[in-house]
Parts: structure tokens; sequence; C-alpha cells
């Protein structure tokens, strides 16, 4: 393998699956019309929040009738918030197969203590096997798995004719992957993932569905503040209009916006699916050519496009101990670091030992292609090492 240093770098070395890059071009100048030390409640603040749920439903094309909320918390507030809301009305099945669908099933289990709660898991990589989600129960459920790179394929395993709720946690699946909306009840994300937001505030998208369930069925546990949808036995509209439950920073509030803008520009959904796609190809192509890698994720038909994980397959590499395995795929992303050339690409920390790549739409396809070459130069590099020391 060619040991020469690369002479191509990537222009942005920035592909951390979270936060996520900027949009291409973006400059401290695009928030400059922040409405800083203004109430968020003044007319201001309020028509900012309000843009910013309208421009979310044009761009991922979310139906009339759904409504959708800014929520304290990131996306783990907005899961949060719809499961401790809406649960325990009925039976639950609680699906993961990575970290953070892990999460909710604890929650569920050991938080919320739901005696009627199925858990259906399946390792990194693979993915449950979708007949067996009983659909009469909630189901609570990742689109995306952020930690193991694998998604669901499309949402024709939901029924149309379920009797249960389907919880969505599709935080690095929108606005890059066609959320089959007809199919989900409630759904989440947070804006520093696929649009490169800033952190710390949650989306929360609720149809109609979800809300016969708020307006019918009282939790039996103690709700919190920012857990209360509900005031006086009625749904809080003004939610889904921008007066959100905590103060949002302002600030923040205008780079989503920014970042929205810039995703209206492009053509929207279409537009930011096609990037997405486009950069894991450049990945896929140069995995099909390179012996020493592989996608974490089985199956090509749930491989995601945005959270893309690799593992090191050469045997040299898989022939060590467990914990050499795992401090050599360190070493990878420590080298590409210390280049300068790649940020934050070390497999997540629950994950089996690999790489981590962000593939989403504000990442450009020359910049996935420069880093192959660096990829192949660590591996180069670091198999020397071993060499040498053996």
């Amino acid at each position: 393998m060619n040991m020469h240093t690369p002479l191509a770098r990537p222009q942005n070395p920035q592909f951390s699956s979270g936060p996520c890059a900027k949009r291409p071009g973006w400059s401290l100048e695009a928030l400059k019309d922040a409405a800083l030390g203004r109430s968020h409640r003044a007319s201001i603040g309020k028509n900012k929040l309000k843009r910013a749920i309208d421009l979310t439903r044009e761009i991922l094309q979310v139906p009339a009738d759904y409504r959708i909320a800014i929520v304290p918390a990131s996306d783990t507030g907005a899961v949060e918030m719809a499961m401790w809301t809406m649960l325990g009305q009925r039976p639950v099945d609680m699906v993961a197969w990575e970290s953070f669908g892990e999460g909710w099933v604890t929650d569920v289990v050991k938080q919320l203590k739901l005696k009627d709660a199925r858990v259906l898991k399946a390792g990194y990589g693979e993915i449950v096997d979708l007949s067996t989600i009983n659909f009469d129960n909630d189901v609570v459920f990742t689109w995306n798995g952020t930690t193991s790179g694998v998604r669901v394929p499309n949402g024709d395993f939901i029924p149309a004719d379920r009797k249960g709720l389907t919880f969505c946690d599709a935080t690095s699946a929108a606005f890059a992957q066609r959320l089959d909306w007809a199919k989900l009840d409630v759904t989440t994300f947070s804006w520093q993932k696929v649009l490169g937001g800033e952190a710390a505030h949650g989306m929360l998208i609720l149809g109609p569905r979800a809300v016969e369930r708020l307006q019918t069925y009282t939790p039996s546990w103690p709700l919190p503040k920012i857990f209360r949808l509900m005031s006086g036995g009625k749904l809080g509209e003004g939610l889904f209009a921008g007066e959100t439950i905590n103060t949002p920073s302002m600030l923040c509030v205008e780079d989503y916006l920014d970042a929205l803008n810039w995703a209206q520009s492009l053509g929207g959904l279409d537009a930011l699916v096609a990037r997405a796609d486009a950069n894991t190809k450049v990945l896929a192509d140069w995995v099909a050519k390179t012996e020493w890698v592989d996608f974490l994720a089985r199956d090509p038909a749930t491989r995601s496009n945005t959270s893309v994980c690799l593992k090191v397959v050469a045997p040299a590499i898989t022939s060590l101990p467990a914990e050499a395995q795992a401090a050599f795929a360190k070493a990878l992303a420590s080298l590409l670091e210390k280049e300068k050339v790649a940020f934050d690409i070390g497999g997540y920390r629950d994950a089996p030992p690999g790489l981590r790549i962000w593939c989403g739409a504000t990442v450009e396809a020359s910049d996935v292609a420069a880093l192959t070459h660096w990829l192949d130069f660590a591996f180069a590099q670091e198999t020397a090492k071993l060499a040498k020391a053996a």
C-alpha cells in the first residue's frame, strides 16, 4: 500500500457525527440578524421561532395536520417528553440495535418501569426482524442508528391500520432520509445533526393520533414542567407556534434558520438526500476496492447515508486481541486528527472498534474522496508500526 503522504486534503476536516459540520460557506456573519438581548416572547423572537417551524415543515414535507414544536434538551429531551407523556396506556415494544435505542429501553424499563414493555434487540451492524414488531402495542425505535450506521430501509414495515403509536427517534435521519410521515405518530430530531445546527434544542413532531393520545390519556406519574404538553386538560397549542416551554437560545435559532434557508436554496429535501447519498457512494466505492475495511452494517439496504460506520477487516488486525484491535482503530483516528484531515471519526464508545464518518448533507463529496486516500495512508502507517514492533 502507498505510504506516501496524500497531496489533497479535505477542505473541511469536520466529519463528526454530532455536532456535525456546518453548511458549506458558513461563517459567523450568518448570525448577524439574531434577536440577541430580546425576549423570545417578543414579536421578533416569536416570528423567528415560528419561521423555524414553518421552514422545517416545508423542507421535511411534514403534513399540514401534524404539529411541530421546539422543545428543550435536544433530541433526548424530545424523545423523553414523548415517552413520559404518552406511554403507559397500552403495552410497548422497545426496538434497539445501537446505543441510543438502548437508552430509550433503559428509560422505559428501569425509570418508567412499564410492566408491559417488550424489548427487541439486535447487535451492532444488524437490525431486528421488523416483522416481529407488534403494532397493536406502542412502538419506540430509531429510524437511523447513529452509533451503528444501521437504518430501517423504509416505513413499509409499519402497518397503516396499527392500533399503537409509533415513536420515532429520527435525529440522524431527518433532512437526509425520507421519513414516511403516514407511518409516524411521534417523530423527534435535533438541530445539530444533518443540518449542522447548534445543540441543545429538540424538535417534536406529533401526528393526529399522538394528539388524540395526549387528549385522552393522563399518565399515572408526575411530569416536570419541561415535559408538560397539556395545560388545564387542553393541548398547549402555542407550543406549536413557537411559544416554547422554556427560553431558547436566539443565537441557535438564527443558526438553525440559516441552515434551513441553505437547504431551501438547494432545492429542499430532494437535494439534501442526494448530497448525503453522493457522499456515502464515495465511501462505498472506496470500500468496494479496499481489502482492509468494510461497513459495520451487514445489509446494504440498511446502511446509513449519514453516520457511516466502518470496521477494520484485515486479518493482520482481526487476529489481534480485542484490546489491540480497539487500539488500532483509535490510532487511525488519532493520526488523521493530528494531520488535521479528519476530526472526531472514532467509533462510538459503546460500539465495536472502528471508524464513524459523517456523510450528511453539509459534507462535500470532494472532501470524502480526499479523506479516503488519507484513510489508506493511516492504515499503511499504523500497520507498518505494528510490523516493526513485532
